[in-house]
């Protein structure tokens, strides 16, 4: 199966965006206080540029990642059609905070709501459209989802690894049992044996002493016969 770097490329790009907009709110800050040309002010609006460009940069790389998925197939990739999508609503969601920040900084100034004139020549503001909090709210509802469902899967996969070591250890706990079991036996055994030979040993020295007593009576009864016929055989002579 392919590698699919979306993954990690999509934490990088959520990191350099949290990023982008803590530097877009100091920028803000700063510029509604300090002067145009004051280097508090370039210093921050270059940070933030710096910061979108290598932003832009990971996502064209996150863009190219789904273009592969398209491209080759989301079943290659073990993925559904449905996550395919909201990959790339993911993308397009990130260009366009990156497009929003880059006029921010661009027009040097805030964006405002555009007004037009009433009936009674007064400046009335024009609704704010919200198709676009709308497809955010969505997005991130959606991709709050698919994050509870990868945890889901996370952790239905740490449960049944769990429960295979669960098994693993009953298993081993049987064979340790056994072994035991077999070690006591061999024990007894040993201690069985021990016992036979120390009475066979005790026989054994029981044996040796009689039948050095007894080579010691035949000795001299032998003498004693040999000792008689000597002194036959010198009173005959």
């Amino acid at each position: 199966m392919s590698t699919d770097p979306y993954h990690a490329v999509q934490q990088e790009i959520q990191a350099s965006l949290q990023t982008a907009a803590t530097l877009r709110a100091s920028f803000l800050r700063i510029r509604s206080t300090a002067r145009d040309d004051s280097e508090e002010l370039v210093w921050a609006r270059n940070e933030l540029k710096a910061t979108l460009a290598a932003l832009e940069a990971d996502l064209e790389d996150l863009e190219e990642s789904v273009n592969i998925v398209e491209s080759t197939g989301a079943r290659l990739f073990g993925l559904e059609e449905a996550e395919v999508i909201e990959r790339r609503r993911y993308v397009g969601h990130v260009r366009r905070e990156i497009e929003s920040m880059r006029a921010e900084v661009e027009s040097g100034r805030r964006s405002r709501p555009t007004s037009v004139l009433g009936p009674s020549g007064r400046g009335v503001e024009e609704p704010a459209a919200p198709e676009h909090e709308d497809s955010q709210a969505e997005w991130a509802r959606q991709e709050q989802e698919l994050m509870i469902r990868q945890q889901d899967e996370t952790i239905d996969t740490i449960a049944g690894t769990l429960n295979t070591i669960h098994e693993q250890a009953g298993l081993i706990g049987r064979e340790i049992g056994e072994h035991n079991e077999m070690l006591d036996d061999l024990e007894r055994g040993v201690d069985h044996s021990e016992a036979k030979l120390s009475t066979a040993m005790r026989k054994m020295r029981k044996f040796i002493r009689q039948t050095e007593e007894t080579k010691s009576g035949w000795c001299i009864v032998i003498l004693i016969i040999i000792l008689m016929a000597l002194l036959l055989a010198v009173i005959l002579v």
